[in-house]
């Protein structure tokens, strides 16, 4: 193997630009909604996700709790038609007092 081959793990394969990726709409988009552990949790984030997104599945959603217990995160995919849909739908979550973070 030649010097050439291999890549130094400390710099970034690409320069860093200091902005996010270019999203292009519509398309599909994935999201975790962590909150809480709680019955109503997923019911509570599904009804929120299904007023921005009409044709959200939430047959597909996931729900997974943390090690202990006291969280739980929905996973889940919707169709992002724009960014002021995004941004509406994390306000709103966010409104909600238990979601402690979207990804």
């Amino acid at each position: 193997m030649n010097d050439k081959s291999l890549r130094d793990l400390r710099r970034p394969s690409r320069p860093v630009s200091g902005k996010p990726p270019k999203i292009t709409f519509p398309c599909r988009y994935p999201l975790k909604v962590v909150g809480d552990a709680a019955e109503d949790f997923a019911a509570v984030v599904c009804q929120i996700v299904s007023r921005h997104d009409p044709e959200f599945d939430a047959a597909a959603m996931q729900v997974v709790d943390s090690r202990n217990g006291r969280f739980q995160s929905v996973r889940l995919t919707i169709l992002a038609t724009g960014e002021a849909q995004l941004q509406a739908l994390f306000v709103e979550l966010k409104a909600t007092g238990r979601v402690h973070m979207v990804v």
